[in-house]
């Protein structure tokens, strides 16, 4: 079991569905969400400042992130991740994009940032158990 998880999604139904799914087939202890990548980046830029005094603070192991959201979207999320150098002080986080729809550049483009996996919305059980098989 993940100590964290943080979903990044737009849509308040996908953000519930989320949860409650990583939470009934028990992937993480702790779920965060948030509603955009800009919040994604401000909850990372906490949780540096966190770790300055705290070297051994529980950051998220996984981050769902859908792309199509406003202020942010995913994949601006993931260039300020990478800018910020956040893949080296995070270096055990990774990104699993849930899309409502596959296409094939966005699944060619995700493989150019550290994303795991491409999975189209809406987010079930089965997908969970199969990706938790991943991290265990």
């Amino acid at each position: 079991m993940l100590d964290k998880i943080l979903c990044v999604d737009d849509d308040p139904i996908t953000l519930m569905l989320c949860k409650k799914v990583v939470e009934k087939v028990e992937f993480a202890k702790e779920i965060i969400t948030v509603n955009n990548g800009e919040e994604a980046i401000l909850y990372f830029d906490n949780l540096l400042e966190e770790r300055i005094t705290n070297e051994n603070i529980q950051y998220p192991k996984l981050v769902i992130l859908d792309l199509n959201m406003p202020i942010m979207d995913g994949w601006e999320f993931l260039e300020n991740y990478i800018k910020k150098g956040y893949q080296n002080i995070f270096d055990s986080t990774r990104f699993i994009v849930l899309s409502s729809s596959i296409d094939p550049y966005d699944i060619n483009k995700a493989r150019t940032y550290p994303v795991i996996g491409f999975l189209s919305k809406p987010v079930t059980k089965e997908m969970l158990e199969n990706l938790k098989l991943q991290f265990l």
